[in-house]
């Protein structure tokens, strides 16, 4: 079992995207806990201050370092984690490569910034890797991490009803996965490839292939040359 515990000041942002779908019965049937941490729990005085005004007079305001600090300090009392990560626009992309790697982790803390951003030295001395998903900015890291925890979550064996299908998907191997189409094979005019009705295994998986080498070349030809978009 995976378990991800989620920083925020926010923690109402995370309650629908991780209560339905693939999350919630991946919870359900023991495979992932996935618990959400309010930093205000940890804030400072009566009013759990959580956020200051930044040092060299910038707008905004930005995540104070002490509750934060705290409440990973009481998270790592209690078990070791693998990463803790920081959501963040410059991160690293998020890839298919990075969902796989964390699949396979058994701990893992997500904090979600929010205001201006955290207090850099959280960065310098906390966080062990910061992942993005992509280059612009949202209010806070809340939907980021959802979005994290779903491409975690999926990848783990029983999560979805098929485990095949999760290998299937596009980018485990590089390439976009091919079109897919369901009944009826003729609808409005619109035909679904004859090849795919010829019940021959082979010549379908060949399609597939070459379906997903032409649209990779097409769509995200960086692909193809080992870069990212």
């Amino acid at each position: 079992m995976i378990r991800i515990d989620i920083l925020s000041v926010v923690p109402e942002l995370l309650i629908s995207p991780l209560g339905h779908s693939i999350v919630k019965r991946a919870a359900d049937k023991g495979l992932a806990q996935i618990v959400v941490h309010d930093i205000r729990n940890y804030g400072k005085g009566n009013y759990r201050q959580v956020d200051d005004y930044p040092f060299g007079g910038e707008a905004g305001m930005v995540l104070m370092i002490e509750p934060i600090f705290r409440l990973i300090s009481d998270l790592k009392s209690q078990r070791e984690y693998d990463e803790i990560i920081f959501m963040t626009p410059d991160g690293d992309l998020l890839d298919q490569p990075i969902a796989n790697k964390l699949s396979c982790k058994s701990n893992l803390i997500i904090i979600c910034g929010h205001y201006k951003g955290i207090d850099h030295r959280i960065r310098e001395h906390l966080v062990t890797m910061e992942i993005s998903i992509g280059n612009y900015v949202l209010s806070g890291g809340e939907i980021p991490a959802a979005v994290l925890v779903d491409s975690i979550v999926r990848l783990i064996p029983g999560a979805i009803g098929d485990e095949m299908s999760a290998l299937s998907d596009s980018f485990q191997d590089e390439l976009l996965a091919p079109p897919v189409y369901t009944r009826p094979a003729l609808f409005n005019g619109w035909s679904v490839p004859e090849i795919l009705l010829s019940g021959n295994p082979k010549l379908i998986e060949a399609w597939k292939e070459e379906q997903s080498v032409e649209r990779t070349k097409k769509l995200r030809p960086s692909l193809l040359k080992g870069e990212k978009d």
